[in-house]
């Protein structure tokens, strides 16, 4: 996985999440919806580079 993508999935990922726990804390549906959205999308980079890297291998 290059660094830059393997960067980019975590920050999704924390980011998605605090937004999720935001979200969830003050009681907006919406904004925990978005981080919620967010952190899949890390998630979903993630697992796309560990195929990359599977490919290569």
């Amino acid at each position: 996985m290059s660094a830059s993508e393997k960067a980019k999935a975590k920050t999704e990922q924390t980011l998605g999440k605090a937004e999720k726990e935001v979200g969830r804390a003050v009681g907006n549906e919406h904004i925990a919806a978005e981080g919620e959205s967010k952190e899949a999308k890390g998630d979903l980079r993630a697992a796309k580079e560990k195929g990359k890297d599977a490919l290569k291998n």
